[in-house]
């Protein structure tokens, strides 16, 4: 079976080729032409029809070559940024990304702190930028920690569902200086999709650029469980009897 990605590039080598070639018959159309402006005859002068007939041509080998430009940039998106995205899905990530949904009652971040802080207050911003929401954080010392907010606003109003809120940390030392911290969204990606020639994943409640994850993970499956009681008792007796014993 012949691979999409194969394909696409055989086809993207293709258009390449003949572009390269419409390119140089372009040229050369353009210094023809100039040529027959600068050396016609005044007294015959080029026929208008003739001439607007070239320009017509002119126009033609121009388009074809934004043609051949808007044909490599779907092909790119089609065999090469999406079908490699794909391979991502399923998987967990980590990326520096601030802006999450509000669904089903929560929004939900992670956020990290460089060293230990004295004070780390969070901040919610809604879609125009306005604080809907701070408070001190969960945790202030040094490392990951995770964050989710019910929704509740400064005003005593609710979050809408649905909508995008963004979170800021704003961390300080003893001395009142600022703490390095960043806003990171954690989750199981469930689906890829292509927007202005740019790969976005959707990661939990958000989506997001691939050029924020910093980090992946395979996805989690669930530990085995423990063994039952009746289990455990059955092992610890077949362990304590000696086969040879039984036979002596």
């Amino acid at each position: 079976m012949v691979d999409a990605v194969s394909t696409a590039n055989n086809a993207a080598g293709r258009i390449n080729s003949g572009q390269t070639m419409l390119a140089s018959n372009f040229e050369t159309f353009l210094s023809l032409l100039t040529s027959q402006l600068q050396n016609q005859d005044p007294l015959s002068p080029v026929d208008s029809n003739q001439f607007t007939a070239q320009l017509t041509q002119m126009a033609g080998v121009e388009q074809q070559l934004l043609t051949n430009e808007l044909l490599k940039a779907m092909l790119s998106a089609q065999g090469g940024g999406l079908t490699e995205a794909a391979a991502y899905i399923g998987r967990e990530a980590t990326a520096a990304w601030p802006a999450t949904r509000f669904e089903n009652g929560e929004a939900a971040w992670s956020y990290e702190l460089a060293s230990n802080a004295a004070s780390v207050e969070l901040e919610i911003l809604n879609g125009a930028g306005q604080v809907v929401w701070k408070g001190p954080a969960p945790e202030n010392t040094t490392g990951l920690h995770d964050f989710a907010w019910d929704g509740e606003t400064l005003t005593g109003g609710n979050a809408q569902e649905g909508e995008v809120y963004t979170l800021k940390v704003v961390a300080r030392d003893a001395a009142g200086g600022a703490v390095d911290a960043q806003v990171l969204t954690r989750g199981r990606i469930t689906g890829v999709e292509m927007y202005d020639g740019e790969v976005f994943l959707t990661v939990g409640n958000s989506i997001l650029p691939l050029s924020s994850v910093i980090a992946l993970e395979e996805a989690r499956t669930a530990a085995n469980p423990p063994p039952s009681d009746d289990e455990s008792l059955m092992a610890s007796l077949a362990s304590s009897l000696n086969p040879m014993k039984l036979f002596s």
